[in-house]
């Protein structure tokens, strides 16, 4: 008997889950749309609903336009009610995002802010939070918490950033991070954040590689609305994937990592450190830029190449790189295609939605997945 009531109210939960994330993602619904769409009885989805308005978490808003019959009442997500911010920490910027529950971006910022393991670190940043909340107008008992996202591996049973080449650092509790902010912590390795950020609201991708070219290279698979971890939380992590043997030296300490190939600065150095700048001779044909374009994309399309055959999905390039890489993405596709065994003449790597702040976004995005999913 215990048990029966136990699993009626799991299935009550999911489906309170899934409804309010329907809602989420289709904006203003009814009832009957919600019945249709997620083969639920009306009266499961009516009683849903009003469960979900009673928590301040939906809205009426009036009716909508009838198709025969009586008009269906018009259900929305109360996008403000609940609120989260992404925090995303690499070794000379912090980047801020609030966002709502439906996944709206309702501040950003990103500030020049260099790493350092200690307390005054981390002071400088929970002072600039408070004060970009308060440049939000952020109500405080909406915040939900905070996701920070971390160029490292996360360990999120132990607890621990159990290692971060790019920052230097090893063995850091949770908590010695979590002790300087007043909202609940949630952490997550950055390239897993950028992938949660793109996955979040597309419906249609069942499963997808992240591929984070920034200043480090990192990865993550996304598949079935939910990130693949691994053995030890370190799935995804091509950026130390060999694509040359005995090659260019790592940050790592290794040599011939895709890292050492194809993080950023190879290509923003020839250009002031401003990787927009790169792309701007790159458009203009200018033969120095084309030649370092050349090289980089020769590497990188070993790398896509290689993932794809192990995953068979597609590729989403995201980071610096891939926010800015354009019209230029053709050119590292043909190359790609040169080498797919398969001879498969759909693209299947593709540039990133999300072209700013995706980690700290997909960090804040998976403070609102928790709450949604304990509703």
């Amino acid at each position: 008997m215990d048990k029966k009531k136990i699993t009626n109210i799991e299935v009550k939960k999911t489906n309170r889950n899934g409804v309010f994330r329907y809602i989420c993602k289709h904006g203003t619904v009814s009832n009957p749309d919600i019945s249709y769409n997620m083969k639920i009885s009306l009266p499961t989805a009516t009683q849903i609903t009003k469960e979900l308005i009673a928590q301040g978490l939906l809205e009426e808003k009036g009716e909508l336009q009838s198709t025969g019959g009586r008009r269906a009442k018009a259900l929305s997500a109360v996008a403000n009610a609940k609120l989260a911010v992404g925090l995303d920490i690499t070794q000379n910027h912090i980047t801020l995002v609030l966002t709502n529950i439906v996944g709206e971006i309702l501040k950003y910022e990103r500030i020049h802010q260099p790493f350092v393991p200690d307390a005054v670190y981390y002071q400088k940043v929970s002072e600039r939070l408070e004060t970009f909340l308060d440049e939000g107008g952020a109500d405080r008992d909406t915040v939900l918490g905070m996701g920070i996202s971390f160029p490292g591996i996360i360990d999120p049973d132990k607890e621990l950033i159990t290692d971060s080449h790019a920052l230097a650092v090893e063995s850091v509790p949770f908590d010695s991070v979590s002790a300087f902010f007043s909202y609940p912590c949630f952490f997550l390795n950055d390239a897993n954040a950028g992938a949660y950020a793109e996955g979040f609201h597309d419906e249609e991708a069942e499963s997808f590689f992240y591929l984070s070219l920034s200043n480090t290279v990192g990865g993550a698979i996304f598949s079935r609305n939910e990130l693949i971890q691994g053995k030890n939380f370190r799935c995804g992590e091509v950026g130390h994937m060999t694509v040359v043997m005995d090659g260019e030296s790592c940050y790592c300490g290794k040599r011939g990592c895709l890292d050492a190939y194809c993080a950023a600065w190879h290509l923003s150095e020839a250009a002031d450190g401003k990787l927009e700048q790169f792309f701007r001779l790159l458009d203009r044909g200018e033969a120095e830029a084309a030649k370092i374009w050349d090289s980089y994309t020769d590497y990188l399309a070993i790398a896509v190449n290689n993932i794809h055959m192990v995953l068979d999905c597609d590729i989403v390039l995201g980071g610096y790189v891939g926010s800015c890489m354009g019209a230029h993405l053709q050119e590292l596709w043909d190359k790609v295609a040169k080498r797919n065994t398969f001879g498969e003449k759909e693209p299947y790597v593709k540039s990133c939605n999300y072209k700013v702040a995706a980690a700290a976004l997909g960090a804040a995005l998976k403070v609102i997945e928790t709450f949604v999913s304990q509703i």
